[in-house]
């Protein structure tokens, strides 16, 4: 599938836009606050999920909390809409049919790159998690259904153990359904770590090649075998009555990335290495989809790399099988696409936003 075009209506600064997508590279550049970034975040409401800036879909409305919004795309021969009605719930529409948003990881593998990420080795576990969970949603679209299948069951049993329930018979489906749902996502990410590694480029400079692993929350538990979660479960369950929550399983777990000769971790690298080396595995990330097209929304990236890094990005981006948007405050940071990129003109009247396509 491929995104052929989007229209927005009253989404963000937005009151009204039109793109017409192709398969070359659409470079984007305005001044900060002029809505770029908003078409970006527009393509990521087309994957299941908050999209990139995990908004509530009352703070995306351009006329406030009380109005609505509507995106409409092409994708393949299909037409594709999300809306969110005043006072609704965000609705997904495929082909005019109302289907639930993990029927979009189906459709469409969109990842994405923004500047909030650029913290992620030294953030908390939990946004590395949610990091590689939308890696792994990308490569594998049952990855949603599984995710929320697990936190179903584990915000049953937190709400149990809340409630100071004590009586065994009431845990144990619960943490069946979390243990088998747990191994399967943890084999997900496991299998996307290995995909992703397997595509990264050795033999390039500008954007380090990283070992990438899976680390689990509790010592040396074993995430992949279902009667292992179970078992931990059960014999932890005064534990997590204390804390009033599951204190084990999958979604404990934590990302690792090591690179160079030395095994550097991500977390001690440079700023410019960490921004790097995150490009780098979502140009991975990209090439692991080889066989099927994949959006790739990269915002702000340029600003940060230095001239020969610049020209090495967009040359792998070219090389991929691949709909990428970038965003960056000036013209002059794409120069070296050359005429392999569209470039757009974003600029803000009377607080909404307008675009120029320039030749």
């Amino acid at each position: 599938m491929t995104l052929t075009g989007i229209s927005l209506a009253q989404f963000r600064s937005w009151p009204r836009l039109d793109l017409q997508i192709d398969d070359r590279p659409i470079a984007i550049f305005g001044a900060n606050g002029s809505g770029k970034t908003n078409i970006l975040e527009a393509i990521s409401m087309l994957a299941p999920g908050r999209g990139l800036r995990a908004a509530p879909a009352t703070d995306q409305a351009r006329q406030g909390k009380d109005a609505g919004w509507r995106i409409r795309a092409g994708c393949g021969d299909h037409d594709v809409e999300t809306v969110a009605l005043p006072g609704q719930n965000r609705q997904v529409l495929l082909d005019h049919k109302q289907v639930p948003q993990t029927a979009l990881g189906r459709l469409l593998r969109i990842i994405w790159l923004v500047p909030s990420m650029d913290r992620l080795w030294t953030d908390p576990p939990e946004t590395r998690r949610r990091f590689l969970d939308r890696l792994t949603l990308s490569l594998f679209p049952d990855h949603a259904e599984l995710a929320l299948g697990y936190e179903k069951a584990m915000r049953e049993r937190n709400r149990l153990l809340r409630d100071h329930v004590s009586d065994p018979g009431w845990y144990r489906a619960l943490e069946r359904q979390m243990a088998q749902s747990g191994s399967a996502l943890t084999a997900n990410r496991l299998k996307a770590l290995q995909a992703i590694m397997a595509s990264q480029v050795h033999d390039r400079t500008g954007f380090p090649a990283a070992t990438l692993t899976l680390l689990p929350g509790e010592g040396h538990a074993d995430d992949s075998n279902a009667d292992s979660i179970a078992t931990r479960l059960a014999e932890m369950r005064n534990r997590d009555l204390a804390a009033g929550r599951s204190l084990t399983g999958p979604h404990r777990a934590d990302l690792g990335a090591y690179w160079g000769p030395q095994d550097m971790p991500a977390a001690l690298s440079s700023t410019g290495e960490q921004k790097a080396l995150l490009l780098s595995l979502m140009l991975a990330n990209a090439r692991a989809l080889a066989d099927q097209p994949v959006i790739l929304l990269l915002d702000e990236v340029a600003a940060h790399l230095d001239a020969d890094r610049r020209a090495n990005l967009y040359d792998q981006i070219s090389e991929l099988n691949a709909q990428t948007l970038l965003t960056g405050t000036g013209a002059e940071l794409f120069d070296s696409f050359g005429r392999r990129a569209r470039r757009l003109e974003i600029a803000k009247h009377d607080g909404a936003s307008r675009c120029l396509e320039h030749d």
